[in-house]
């Protein structure tokens, strides 16, 4: 099993994504790694790091997408970019079965879309975050943005896809399939929520109806089907709320004086473990479900620890076979 890096994409690019790489090989066996970028400085990190060869594969990309580029213009005219040269790779080898990048999500989304395959019978992929919730399980949240205006046959999908997901990776018998809205009564929602609610309700997937963005971390359901623009912002909400609570307590504890420092030096254990479990750096990226491949784009600002993490999803996922369940769950042939 092969699974291709995006060597040049992201904000700490290629240094940390290096790094990651070279955990990841020494974390865990049974898989090589395709390096894309620059082979010079690709190859001069590998000489002065002792790593592992017998399990690495460079390909030369002198060109790089940035987040400044247009991702369609940039994926047609930047051919020899990192994005392209592994999309191709992808395309070309069989053994090659998944793909990393923290680069621009615009251009992996366009890149992913337009030169890779998708399952037979799927109309469009779905960029889909595993999260943490405050049980000890993870929920999916699909669609986080691949997909701005979908129509609620694409949402039926996603909730297809996600009960698949869940399955698989989280090892879920009957996963519960939510509708992210306004409200949790059955005639809450836009337009598009009130004709995919139905629809998905009789789609075969365990549903358990609509459901608020502030229950999306409860753990009450494995999966949370969405439009991308509203999943984008649901997610986004989290991120920051996560964030700004950890400010406030940080804040907190330093104007508090001598009782609130020994009142943290007590529950620092307790700190730290939320802020392990809420960390992304911890859970990977968001795979584009829908394709005949693994796409995992990680996020933009990930150091070495969360390329890691999310080159040992990409195997995880394909270890589990989340393709193929996903083909048997809506019942499309190869």
């Amino acid at each position: 099993m092969k699974i291709v890096l995006d060597v040049f994409g992201g904000d700490n690019a290629p240094e940390e994504i290096l790094k990651g790489a070279k955990a990841a090989l020494e974390v865990e066996q049974g898989f090589e790694l395709v390096l894309c970028g620059r082979k010079d400085v690709i190859e001069k990190y590998v000489a002065e790091n002792e790593v592992d060869m017998s399990r690495i594969e460079i390909c030369d990309a002198e060109e790089v997408i940035t987040n400044d580029d247009v991702p369609t213009e940039a994926i047609r005219t930047k051919r020899n970019s990192s994005i392209n040269v592994a999309m191709d790779y992808l395309n070309s080898d069989p053994d090659a079965k998944g793909f990393v990048s923290a680069g621009s999500t615009g251009a992996v989304l366009t890149a992913a879309v337009l030169l890779l395959k998708r399952i037979r019978g799927i109309n469009r992929p779905a960029l889909s975050p595993v999260l943490p919730t405050v049980t000890d399980k993870n929920v999916l949240l699909i669609d986080c943005g691949a997909n701005v205006e979908p129509k609620a046959s694409n949402l039926v999908q996603f909730a297809q896809m996600g009960s698949a997901f869940a399955k698989c990776v989280f090892g879920v018998s009957e996963p519960k399939v939510a509708l992210l809205s306004n409200g949790t009564e059955d005639k809450k929602g836009n337009t598009l929520n009130k004709e995919a609610f139905p629809l998905i309700k009789e789609s075969g997937v365990n549903f358990i109806g609509n459901m608020e963005a502030r229950e999306i971390l409860s753990g009450d359901a494995d999966v949370v089907v969405a439009d991308g623009f509203s999943g984008n912002i649901a997610l986004k909400a989290c991120e920051g709320t996560a964030l700004a609570m950890f400010s406030l307590i940080k804040e907190g504890i330093y104007a508090g004086g001598l009782r609130a420092k020994i009142g943290y030096l007590l529950l620092k254990p307790v700190f730290k473990g939320v802020k392990k479990k809420m960390d992304y750096n911890d859970n990977g990226g968001a795979v584009l479900l829908g394709l005949e491949k693994i796409v995992v784009k990680s996020h933009g600002s990930s150091k070495a620890k969360a390329i890691c993490n999310s080159i040992l999803q990409a195997k995880q996922m394909i270890d589990s076979g989340v393709v193929d369940k996903i083909r048997e769950e809506l019942n499309f042939g190869k």
